[in-house]
Order: C-alpha cells, then sequence, then structure tokens
C-alpha cells in the first residue's frame, strides 16, 4: 500500500466531474455561491525584488515560510470551479498565510476552506497557472452540493463501484503492515481531513481499476460512474499556453482537468500518445490512461523519480505490436 501523494487529485477529478454531469454546479460558477466566503477575496501583488529574495532564501533556508513585501488590490473576477480544477485560481503555495502547516488538529473543509477563503490570492484568477491547494475547495464545495463528507462521496461513488478495497485516508490497523515507509509521508494515520489534492494510500491494483476506467470512458465492472463526454472534457486541454508558461509544462503537454494532458508527443517526448492524461504524486507514484492505445498504467515506487515514468512509457510504446 503506497503513499498516493497528489495522485489523489485524478480522484478528486472524477468526483468533480459526476457532480457536473448531474447539474449540482457547473465548471463556469463562481466558488462564491457555495461559500459565500469567497465574496470580494483580494489578490496579493508581490514586490518584484523581494520576490526574487525570497526565491533564494528558500533555496538556503530549510523550512522558510515568510511572504515577499505585498499589496492587496482587487481581483478582476471572481474564482470559478474551473480555475480551481486547472490550478489558475491564484490559490498556491506562494500566498502569504497559505501553508498546509498552519492546519490544526482537527480542521476539516467544512473548517479550514473559509480560512483559505480570507485569501489573498496569488495572481489573478485565470491569468497563471499556479500548484496549489485549490482542489481542497472543490472537495468542499461537492460536500456542500451533495449533502455528504467528501470522504463518504468518493467511497460511495469511486471506490466501491470500482472495486478499490484498499484505497484509503484512514488505513485499518489490520492493513498498516502493507504500507510501505516514506519518511515524508504522513498518509493513513488518523485524520479529520480528507483533502482531495493529497492524503489518500492505495494499491496498483486498485489504481489500475480506477485508469481502466477512465480507458473504458468512465464504466468499468458495468458500473458506470462518468459519461464519455465528461471523461473527454477532462482530459482537455482547459488552460491553452497558461500550463506552458508557468514553467511546470514541457512542449507537447497540456493542462485539463486535475491532469496533464499530451498532446504533440513529438515535442512532449514523454512516451506518451496523443491524447494520454494522468498525473503522478511528490511519493513517486506516477499514472496515466491512454485511450488510443486502450492502456491504463499505473508506476507504484515510494521514492521521488526524476524519469522513471518517461522510461516506463518509452517501453511500453516500444513493446506495442499493431
Amino acid at each position: 500500500m503506497f503513499h498516493m501523494a497528489s495522485s489523489t487529485k485524478p480522484i478528486l477529478g472524477v468526483a468533480a466531474m459526476m457532480v457536473i454531469e448531474e447539474g449540482l454546479f457547473a465548471p463556469s460558477d463562481p466558488v462564491e455561491k457555495y461559500i459565500p466566503e469567497f465574496k470580494g477575496i483580494k489578490v496579493a501583488v508581490f514586490d518584484e525584488k523581494a520576490d526574487k529574495k525570497t526565491k533564494a532564501d528558500k533555496k538556503t533556508k530549510k523550512g522558510f515560510k515568510e511572504a515577499p513585501e505585498y499589496r492587496l488590490i482587487d481581483a478582476h473576477r471572481p474564482v470559478t470551479i474551473h480555475d480551481l480544477l486547472t490550478h489558475t485560481s491564484g490559490i498556491s503555495g506562494r500566498a502569504p498565510g497559505r501553508t498546509q502547516e498552519i492546519q490544526h488538529e482537527g480542521d476539516t473543509l467544512a473548517t479550514w476552506i473559509p480560512i483559505v477563503a480570507e485569501g489573498p490570492l496569488s495572481f489573478q484568477p485565470g491569468t497563471r497557472w499556479g500548484y496549489g491547494a485549490g482542489l481542497d475547495v472543490v472537495a468542499r464545495v461537492i460536500e456542500i452540493v451533495s449533502g455528504m463528507p467528501f470522504n463518504e462521496f468518493v467511497q460511495k461513488r469511486i471506490f466501491d463501484p470500482l472495486d478499490m478495497k484498499d484505497t484509503y485516508w484512514i488505513v485499518p490497523k489490520d492493513k498498516l503492515h502493507r504500507m510501505l515507509v516514506f519518511v515524508e509521508g504522513k498518509a493513513g494515520t488518523p485524520t479529520t481531513y480528507f483533502s482531495g489534492s493529497y492524503g489518500l494510500v492505495s494499491t496498483a491494483r486498485d489504481y489500475l481499476h480506477f485508469e481502466q476506467m477512465l480507458v473504458n470512458k468512465g464504466v468499468l465492472f458495468g458500473n458506470r460512474l462518468l459519461n464519455p463526454a465528461s471523461v473527454e472534457m477532462m482530459s482537455t486541454d482547459q488552460v491553452g499556453d497558461l500550463y506552458d508558461k508557468a514553467g511546470k509544462a514541457s512542449a507537447g503537454v497540456a493542462f485539463g482537468y486535475t491532469v496533464e494532458v499530451t498532446v504533440d508527443p513529438a515535442l512532449a517526448k514523454g512516451g506518451r500518445s496523443a491524447g494520454s492524461f494522468g498525473w503522478g504524486g511528490a511519493a513517486g507514484t506516477v499514472s496515466w490512461t491512454d485511450p488510443k492505445e486502450e492502456l491504463a498504467v499505473a508506476i507504484m515506487v515510494q521514492q521521488p523519480t526524476k524519469d522513471l515514468g518517461v522510461r516506463i512509457a518509452e517501453a511500453i510504446g516500444a513493446a506495442i505490436d499493431d
């Protein structure tokens, strides 16, 4: 059983697509429609020289959390569900005061997300790609519109239908001995905060079920979780060139709802076919869906890896005999 870290995010993506299908919210909806605390959220404008100094300090001072000098301005428009699902909301780790470390024991999505809503944002909504905890806000909205705690929603709507019998935020005591050790990981321990961004524990078997459902355009074991159109929306470029400009991506890839998408395999040089989509986690897990080859991949290791996913993708591609 593996610490999934950010490999938790595509689970949230599927949960969000389910709610969108059911008309409980729309990507264009302002978050303040469901969480009023987001109304009037401010944007932090950073002093460029101080920002450069802060980045330099981060390289030399472990645990540095101070933000550079900034001033607050009004947001040009409200944050939307689309912004959150694409990491273009401005809710990122750079915003002053918005670090996961200041969460307190006993916090839940219901208690923590209103604190996030105090802001400020790191940039104007929809203008940049910035990795952060915005997906936790989506998880809270799912709780509100479904009337069900987020962990119960994914258990009932995703884990149970896909027979993901070893996927948890809190691992039962009789299964703890199966967890691999990852020095920076706290996944699997008792918690009240069920994040849409991180924290799940899973297995290769379980996560392959999840990826195979996406290969099958939303269905597995006779259980339809999503319509094909929803899978397509999730795995289609939703941010244009913002992902590339963020420096996170290489040429030939784009970003959909919670997943990276291969657009041009020749430019991407990632070994994946055009249309493949997936994500990974800091603990080393990598997974993707390849609709063209009808292929699901889940790589489970428990240490950070640089290019393991690329090398395995290239080996898989070379092994396919048309």
